[in-house]
């Protein structure tokens, strides 16, 4: 009974573990691409693009930052204030002064007759001027009418968005490149690993062969174990290629940004044609590089910051006005219909700068040095291009020779193969023979693959340095 429970537990939890991968494997999401609908999919969601558009985003703040240093600012403000103790103020009796000065003036007499003599000191009186409550309210209106530097920044603004378009384009084409050349390395392990198939097929039935040779006495088990041997070592050989392709599938959905819980699926291939079509135009145009339009562009920049510099030199011009109303009242009571007094003011200033130790002078400098060495990496590119250009050429033409002359030893290879194969069930050969040509047959394979990686990557180099990718 016991026993009963147990298998019944057991096939309970076997069922329980078949349905929870059938619901994974339906959860999976499947993704089947051609290397376009890769690239395609980076653009859109790898990391490094996505922050390349945001600091696109950030500029175009910027400039609004900047265009709203030319337009009117407007400010309201009000205030109230209690003075619980109104401060005392303390001067000379004045008022007392002034009367002895009537008196005298008018020859008044006190009540003996005689006249009346202002003392040598009337003393201080002390005084609280102001109200316990005092409330104004109003507004501020300011406008700039010039400034140098404001004026250069509304021009840049312009070049300042192309600079970070370019940026976004250049990083943009890294992930291209990236995400080509990691999408070629699977198609080029995808068709090795079918050729390795073809080979694990042909030495299977060159197994079950020998086996009936050595059953009819025309064959050793030695002969019969060597065959195991090779058999083994191109599974194990197999193995490894999957677990590469499963490792480079992995690299290339995080360049991607493809959660790695998804199944991605290649669906292009590689044909000797397809390398070979459009790399024979050899003409190129530097602006064609995203690299030197970034420079380009970054060029203007400094040269607006060397006239932005300049122009602080010169004064800056600004138009101001405010309005405000204010009441003060012994009492909290501003609600009652008592006067709330107008004052107004509308204004210019101009702001002449005249010495700032130098400073300015060292920036403008500083701007010229920057700008100085913004051609000299345009120079820089401009060879670093040429050389691009020159060494991708090279790894063209090299790459295209090797896999045509590779395509034909592993055909050839593949004859002798067969041949020697033929031979060995006739009995007019040794197994030593097929050994040495499936040896020869694996070696012209690998080379083969490697050539058509080589020259698919010199193209994917090749169209890069000429601005064509």
């Amino acid at each position: 009974m016991q026993s009963i429970k147990q298998i019944r537990k057991i096939l309970l939890f076997g069922i329980g573990t078949v349905i929870s991968i059938c619901v994974q494997a339906q959860n999976t999401k499947e993704n089947r691409f051609s290397v376009n609908q890769a690239v395609d999919y980076a653009m859109k969601n790898a990391i490094q693009v996505r922050n390349a558009l945001l600091d696109l985003k950030i500029q175009k703040e910027v400039n609004r930052e900047i265009t709203s240093n030319a337009l009117p600012k407007i400010s309201g403000s009000a205030s109230l204030n209690n003075f619980p103790n109104i401060a005392v103020q303390v001067f000379p009796n004045f008022i007392a002064a002034a009367t002895y000065g009537v008196l005298q003036f008018e020859g008044v007499k006190d009540g003996n007759g005689n006249p009346i003599v202002a003392p040598g000191d009337f003393g201080l009186v002390q005084a609280q001027f102001g109200t316990s409550y005092n409330a104004n309210a109003g507004f501020d209106l300011s406008q700039l009418l010039f400034d140098g530097q404001v004026f250069i920044g509304l021009r840049a603004r312009d070049a300042s968005l192309k600079f970070y378009q370019n940026q976004v384009d250049v990083t943009k084409e890294m992930i291209k490149v990236n995400v080509q050349k990691i999408y070629y390395q699977l198609v080029v392990g995808r068709q090795q690993l079918t050729s390795i198939d073809a080979n694990v097929t042909r030495f299977e039935k060159l197994l079950a062969d020998t086996k009936e040779i050595y059953k009819n006495g025309f064959a050793e088990n030695l002969d019969v174990d060597k065959i195991n041997v090779q058999l083994s070592n191109l599974q194990t050989e197999k193995i490894k290629i999957e677990n590469q392709l499963e490792a480079g599938n992995a690299a290339l959905k995080f360049l991607m940004n493809m959660p790695q819980g998804e199944k991605l699926i290649i669906t292009d291939s590689i044909t000797i044609d397809m390398i070979k079509d459009g790399v024979l135009d050899n003409n190129y145009n530097y602006a064609d590089r995203k690299e030197y339009q970034l420079l380009e562009t970054a060029k203007k920049l400094g040269e607006f910051n060397i006239k932005r510099y300049q122009l602080s030199n010169l004064p800056t011009i600004a138009a101001y006005g405010n309005f405000y109303k204010n009441t003060q009242r012994n009492e909290f009571n501003f609600l009652i219909n008592e006067p709330w007094f107008k004052s107004s003011v509308i204004g210019a200033r101009l702001s002449m700068p005249i010495f700032e130790g130098f400073a300015k002078m060292a920036r403008t400098q500083k701007a010229r040095l920057e700008l100085e060495k913004t051609k000299n990496n345009i120079e820089q590119l401009k060879a670093s291009i040429d050389n691009d250009v020159e060494q991708a050429k090279l790894k063209m033409t090299s790459s295209l020779l090797t896999i045509d002359n590779q395509k034909k030893n592993m055909q050839l290879a593949e004859n002798v193969y067969n041949t020697t194969k033929l031979k060995y069930e006739r009995g007019l050969g040794s197994n030593q023979e097929i050994y040495n040509a499936q040896t020869e047959l694996k070696v012209a394979q690998n080379n083969y693959y490697s050539a058509m990686y080589d020259a698919i990557i010199a193209k994917i180099d090749f169209l890069k340095a000429t601005g064509k990718l």
